[in-house]
């Protein structure tokens, strides 16, 4: 029957959330032993606040289970897992990278707080699962969403000052949260609805150029209008990564409503265009592209230097990258807070590969691949186009985020300055990412939801 796993164990006979919550245990039992195996290879003991840490941990995604077994019984059952094991490791590497630098720098623990909001965001989804009963509700409040996702979008540019070059904070007293996590969820709302009632209109075809049917005038006013939104983003905020995010994801999805290839044509043209023009004038944009192309350049004397180029980072990530061959140095016996104050952020992939190697990089990334491919899947069996537009809008979000920053730590293209969702510090992100979980997990619960049963009538 359609929405239903079934394992076998012998004469024990798992539904979906049996497999739900084995993968569950299990994920926890892979976390746990990472923070063991960290604390032994490093301390040489587990100290017992370490053993607390890892209570928690096994505590926080059995209440995010019960929740799902609650509220969205029929739902997948491998997108909680995946996310609980991305997060659990997260925890680990914050965990070794603590003590790294803690003897090299004298810095305080972060593993705590990354707890701790790993807790606000279980939270969060669990609440998630109770108040939204379906998902087409969402549908009813397009125009509020739109408005709410761009004053958190552009509230930064306003702030005096920038944290490493970019605008991507909004600071209330002592706490701060960058809105722009928020703002990528938002905004998948926002164009699944606007492009399931507006799809067939995009869709028509006008002239044909070169093999191509380019879009009608009169159509073009979406693009072009989200165009110079992601442009004012770049130069007011100065955030590249969000940038491409926001229009990749808007170019895509609009590819997903109309099928038409030209969409994805003139969005890439509207795109590298944009990011010439900016990246010439702006300073902060055109020292990640000279520390792109000319990394170890760093290291000659300043006055030989590219204009603009001020950072070894990312000369430290290929570094790090490069010398951890296939399986890795081990975990604990490489020297991953050479990165600087980013190995926690935008460079904790780098520890993963310095550490365990190709394989784990590997494995992380073939980590992300199977949840977005959940959520494709759960796009493919949705049975309303908004659901459909929804979730492959969420899968699309969650690997424009993963190239941006995977591309950038390896040097495919510049660095963005964001972070691996779920696996790096960062209170928004990790509260916007199981939000976005959780939005996964209520659509594929309505789509793989059994038909009704109706009784013949005598």
């Amino acid at each position: 029957m359609r929405g239903r796993l079934d394992l076998r164990l012998g004469r024990i006979q798992l539904g979906s959330r049996g497999v739900e919550l084995m993968l569950v245990l299990g994920a926890v039992m892979i976390c746990g032993y990472g923070y063991a195996e960290t604390s032994l290879a490093v301390q040489g003991e587990v100290p017992r606040a370490v053993l607390g840490q890892i209570a928690a941990l096994a505590a926080l995604p059995l209440v995010c289970h019960l929740a799902v077994r609650r509220f969205a019984p029929h739902a997948d059952p491998l997108i909680l897992p995946m996310t609980t094991l991305l997060s659990g490791l997260g925890l680990v590497l914050i965990h070794r990278l603590d003590i790294a630098y803690h003897a090299r720098y004298g810095a305080p623990p972060a593993a705590p707080g990354q707890l701790m909001w790993c807790a606000i965001a279980a939270a969060a989804f669990a609440a998630a699962m109770a108040l939204l009963k379906d998902h087409r509700r969402l549908q009813r409040y397009l125009y509020l969403t739109i408005a709410v996702g761009l004053v958190l979008l552009m509230a930064p540019a306003f702030y005096p000052g920038d944290v490493y070059g970019a605008k991507r904070w909004i600071f209330l007293g002592p706490l701060s949260f960058q809105p722009g996590e928020f703002v990528k969820v938002i905004l998948v709302l926002f164009f699944a609805g606007y492009l399931s009632l507006r799809k067939d209109a995009l869709a028509l075809a006008g002239r044909r150029f070169m093999g191509l049917y380019l879009p009608r005038g009169r159509q073009l006013g979406p693009i072009a209008a989200v165009w110079i939104l992601s442009l004012l983003v770049l130069v007011f905020e100065r955030d590249l990564g969000t940038s491409l995010i926001f229009f990749g994801l808007f170019v895509i999805m609009l590819y997903v409503a109309t099928e038409r290839t030209s969409w994805v044509v003139f969005g890439v043209v509207l795109f590298v265009v944009g990011a010439f023009v900016v990246g010439s004038f702006e300073p902060h944009v055109h020292g990640r592209v000279a520390a792109w192309l000319h990394p170890m350049d760093i290291f000659l004397p300043p006055d030989q230097r590219p204009a603009g180029l001020v950072s070894d980072q990312s000369a430290q990530a290929l570094f790090s990258m490069g010398s951890g061959g296939i399986l890795g140095s081990g975990i604990g016996q490489g020297h991953p807070e050479l990165i600087g104050f980013a190995g926690r952020s935008d460079f904790i992939l780098t520890t993963v590969g310095e550490e365990l190697g190709l394989a784990g990089v590997t494995a992380v990334i073939l980590l992300y691949t199977l949840l977005a491919e959940r959520g494709l899947r759960t796009a493919i069996t949705a049975t309303d186009s908004f659901g459909k537009l929804l979730s492959a809008g969420l899968a699309v979000s969650l690997v424009l985020q993963v190239f941006v920053v995977v591309g950038g730590v390896t040097g495919l293209i510049p660095l963005t300055g964001k972070a691996l969702p779920f696996l790096a510090q960062g209170g928004s992100a990790m509260v916007a990412n199981w939000l976005l979980a959780a939005l996964l997990i209520k659509v594929s619960d309505v789509a793989r939801r059994p038909a009704p049963a109706f009784e013949a009538s005598e």
